[in-house]
């Protein structure tokens, strides 16, 4: 069996939403085109047939996946999360060292992570290199543009969840 992977109720609630819209609305219309296509006539030739296969077949391939990553997901309330250590949901301040710039980073998993708002994967460079550590803790970390070292300065919980 697969492991629970941590994901926040924000998180659960997005691919909840994209699955729903797969089901309820793509896969439907997608599923009405291809019927229509299929009764114009020669399959081998109709464009319109062929790429409705093909985006059929990618709809219940991503339902598939939604559901997969749904029946594994561990919700955990990020706003209840312990801040004595960067952990999962908790949100990390860091001085580059390099720089003396302050970054602020929320940890979550893979598929909550957004750098556009401030969020970064568990598992990605920065993120695995910031969790276990407590305030006043050094890290560095390497990534295509070189390494970077930061210091932990605070770790705080989230406003929402």
């Amino acid at each position: 069996m697969s492991e629970l992977e941590s994901m926040s109720r924000t998180g659960y609630n997005k691919l909840m939403a994209e699955l729903a819209q797969l089901e309820t609305v793509e896969l439907p219309e997608v599923r009405k085109a291809v019927a229509e296509a299929r009764d114009d006539g020669d399959l081998k030739e109709n464009g319109a047939y062929i790429y409705g296969r093909e985006r059929q077949s990618h709809i219940v391939g991503r339902i598939g996946e939604l559901k997969g990553k749904l029946n594994r997901a561990d919700i955990i309330d990020c706003t209840k999360v312990e801040c004595d250590r960067a952990l999962f949901g908790t949100v990390v301040s860091l001085l580059d060292l390099d720089t003396n710039e302050t970054v602020v980073y929320q940890l979550l998993g893979p598929d909550d992570a957004d750098f556009d708002t401030g969020s970064v994967s568990i598992r990605s460079p920065i993120g695995s290199s910031i969790v276990g550590h407590s305030v006043g803790d050094k890290v560095s970390f390497t990534i295509p543009s070189g390494t970077r070292n930061l210091e932990v300065i605070g770790i705080a919980k989230p406003e929402i969840d």
